[in-house]
């Protein structure tokens, strides 16, 4: 995502969609920031990961994790 459409998701309150993720985290553990601001956090670190193995650069990346039971 580049700079623009991560404010435009932001703006259009796509994080906030579900009550629970809306001011407070269930599992907030030492982290007191709101969950659209450790989401934005986790967006931009994943894109500088990707950056650093040779992938384009962006802003912001989303990327999904695979859970194995």
């Amino acid at each position: 995502m580049s700079p623009n459409k991560v404010t435009n998701k932001l703006n259009l309150l796509s994080n906030f969609i579900h009550q629970s993720q809306k001011d407070s985290v269930p599992f907030q553990g030492t982290d007191s920031r709101e969950f659209w601001q450790r989401s934005e956090a986790r967006n931009t670190d994943t894109a500088k990961t990707y950056n650093a193995l040779g992938f384009t650069e962006y802003y912001a990346i989303e990327a999904f994790r695979r859970y194995h039971f």
